[in-house]
């Protein structure tokens, strides 16, 4: 039996809670006299909590002290984590609960390479973290994508090596990330934006499972 990894990142991919880091880091710009649109936050996807802090305000032309960053860093999360109380199944985004089912069925594994710190519980609100074999999330590592640290911790956590991993992603920084790392890329999203990745797809709901069954095989 062939077995792969499968890594999945998180936000954008799995679920749809980039629309809350949008909301929270919009709340935040808006505080600090800062405009803040969907299009800038095209800049923040894959990106780390501070260096999306560092964006924002260089969009702003704001410096400020370390300690009012840790102080805003703090005030967003507390924000994010808010509108993710009563998230449930229902945040899953179309199609990849079908995709996880038959990986299960053809006892792929799975993992999680995303740079979320609050990935577990998410996974665990919406009901299927027993699916995943192995979880890599923002507390695990010290790089940020583009640096690949993210999925060869989740493959080597696997046991499978690079060339057999596929990574599943909706950010550049993520697509370059798993190209560096000699993984397959495949790009969630706009063909314009991601097309760095070697298969791209606008949602799950465009893959079918005979296009994962050959790369199983």
């Amino acid at each position: 039996m062939n077995k792969k990894a499968f890594i999945f990142d998180l936000d954008g991919v799995i679920v749809d809670t980039a629309k809350y880091h949008f909301l929270a880091w919009q709340k935040l710009a808006q505080e600090l006299g800062i405009e803040f649109t969907p299009e800038h936050n095209e800049q923040l996807k894959g990106v780390s909590r501070v260096r999306s802090l560092d964006i924002i305000l260089e969009l702003g032309k704001v410096t400020a002290s370390q300690s009012d960053k840790n102080k805003w860093l703090f005030q967003k999360n507390e924000d994010y984590l808010s509108y993710l109380v009563d998230i449930d199944q229902g945040e899953i985004l179309p199609g990849v609960l079908t995709i996880l089912h038959f990986l299960k069925d053809k006892n792929q594994l799975i993992a999680l390479g995303s740079a979320s710190k609050n990935a577990r519980p998410i996974l665990d609100k919406t009901g299927i973290i027993k699916l995943f074999d192995a979880i890599v999330d923002g507390n695990d590592v010290t790089n940020a994508k583009p640096d690949p640290e993210v999925f060869l911790q989740a493959a080597r956590l696997l046991g499978v090596p690079n060339q057999n991993s596929i990574v599943f992603e909706d950010s550049v920084a993520g697509i370059q990330a798993a190209n560096t790392a000699d993984m397959i890329s495949i790009g969630i999203g706009e063909e314009v934006v991601l097309h760095e990745a070697k298969y791209i797809f606008k949602d799950f709901t465009f893959i079918d499972v005979s296009f994962i069954e050959a790369l199983i095989h």
